[in-house]
């Protein structure tokens, strides 16, 4: 086993919720293995705050999330990343920008909870699912044996990983 933490990329066009949810709950949950980031292609400029709400109620840190370009990670300077997933459905139609290191990539769409229309209450259950299933997702990224998968059997396992609910 390696000591290394694997860089990750969350993306999602406005990177105001879901992207940044993923954030943070990998770099809770990833217990040090992990570094998360998130970015978006044409940012919103602010987090939504019923997911700092919903992060903050299960005790996941956002102090230092924000809602930012993608553009930040494509830059020279920027940590190299591993892996790079995007969780909306506009972001993985888009043309990324060339990631250094070419990391291996997948799409985890997950619905739109700030498309959600209706009461307070309804929107909290829009917020609350769209975080059971990322992670969800992310404990099963979590669990991979990656230093012993061979890279298309890895990329086979990330792109599964899109499916599960």
């Amino acid at each position: 086993m390696t000591d290394k933490a694997y860089n990750v990329l969350f993306l999602c066009t406005g990177n105001s919720a879901r992207s940044i949810m993923a954030e943070a709950i990998l770099n809770r949950d990833g217990r040090g293995r992990f570094k998360a980031f998130s970015a978006g292609s044409t940012p919103s400029g602010s987090v939504r705050p019923e997911a700092l709400a919903l992060l903050g109620k299960m005790n996941y840190k956002t102090e230092e999330v924000r809602s930012k370009s993608w553009d930040e990670f494509a830059a020279p300077d920027a940590p190299v990343m591993d892996f790079v997933f995007t969780v909306c459905d506009n972001a993985a139609k888009e043309s990324c920008p060339v990631w250094p290191g070419q990391p291996m990539s997948a799409h985890w769409g997950v619905p739109d909870p700030v498309a959600v229309e209706g009461n307070e209450t309804e929107r909290q259950l829009a917020f609350a699912e769209a975080f059971r299933m990322l992670s969800n997702r992310i404990s099963i990224f979590t669990s991979l044996p990656l230093t012993s998968l061979d890279k298309l059997s890895l990329q086979k396992k990330l792109d599964e990983i899109g499916s599960a609910s």
